[in-house]
């Protein structure tokens, strides 16, 4: 493997109807803003848009036929014939009673009980978004490749950093040998170590932070298997990626930062990412989690307490 940029990646199949929403909240941030009207119009009025032609939808939105293509070619379609088929779909759902997806932002004299409220429909929205969105072969072939690896190296700052602690911490209770580094230099140092047979996973909501990237590319450049846990699958990070798992989030407010919404679609990945690799290594991640679960239990004794 060469440290030479991916010219290709594999082409994802179209996202199903359903995901057409969740596509739109998590590409939107990256897109221009004539692309951002086409896909605020095709999300906000599905039934609409797919009566449209590309002229139509052009039209509509204010904007070029170029654009509506560039647009439906960014949320995964081949082509605007595709992404009108997908409209007709979530249309479909939409009227069979599906409730929309309608988010309301905290304000600073919000009651406790409507924050909660909100918090809640939030964090399912971006799971469901998340579940809908995220590339299930990628996720089995990721696992598969965690299931015998060597050695596992997580990378992540700030509230990435948190997951990547999770995520190493679950891998070891099940017998790998993970490691989660949130200081810049070391994660480097220890990346230069890595060769064939080994895995490095970079988690980065905006798929652009360097203390993250820096390290994924030297795992790349010693032939690493390589994994992107990302917002961003147009990130920088993604060209240092065998694998890239996508994530989504909640639309961001002044008292919910990004790093709340992101944090929370990122552990749902972690968690299929586990739990895949425990079935994968049923045999000897069992009796691994049983031993590190006796070796704690005096310490959740009150008797044994001192």
């Amino acid at each position: 493997m060469t440290s030479e940029v991916k010219e290709s990646f594999r082409a994802p199949a179209p996202p199903a109807p359903a995901a057409l929403a969740a596509k739109v909240r998590t590409l939107a941030p990256s897109m221009t803003r004539s692309m951002q009207l086409v896909a605020e119009a095709v999300a906000g009025d599905p039934a609409g848009c797919a009566a449209l032609t590309v002229t139509g939808l052009a039209e509509l939105t204010g904007t070029s036929e170029a654009t509506v293509v560039r647009t439906a070619r960014l949320l995964g379609y081949p082509g605007y014939r595709d992404l009108r088929l997908a409209l007709a779909g979530l249309a479909a759902q939409q009227e069979s009673g599906r409730a929309p997806a309608v988010t309301a932002d905290i304000a600073v004299d919000d009651p406790i009980a409507d924050v909660v409220a909100k918090l809640a429909y939030d964090e399912q929205q971006t799971l469901s978004d998340t579940a809908a969105a995220l590339d299930t072969i990628q996720l089995g072939a990721v696992v598969a490749a965690a299931a015998t690896a060597r050695r596992i190296d997580i990378y992540g700052v700030g509230a990435s950093s948190l997951v990547g602690m999770d995520l190493a911490q679950k891998l070891l209770r099940i017998g790998l040998i993970a490691h989660a580094h949130t200081d810049p230099h070391l994660a480097v140092t220890n990346a230069v170590q890595l060769r064939a047979g080994d895995m490095a996973i970079a988690i980065t909501h905006s798929g652009s932070t360097g203390d993250v990237i820096e390290p994924l590319r030297v795992a790349f450049d010693r032939g690493a298997t390589t994994v992107a846990i990302t917002g961003r699958s147009d990130g920088p990070v993604c060209q240092y990626a065998d694998h890239v798992l996508t994530t989504s989030t909640a639309r961001e407010s002044e008292l919910r930062p990004a790093a709340m919404s992101s944090r929370t679609s990122q552990l749902l990945v972690v968690d299929c990412l586990f739990i895949g690799v425990a079935q994968r290594t049923y045999e000897t991640a069992a009796p691994a989690l049983s031993a590190s679960y006796e070796a704690l239990a005096h310490r959740h004794s009150p008797r044994n307490s001192r």
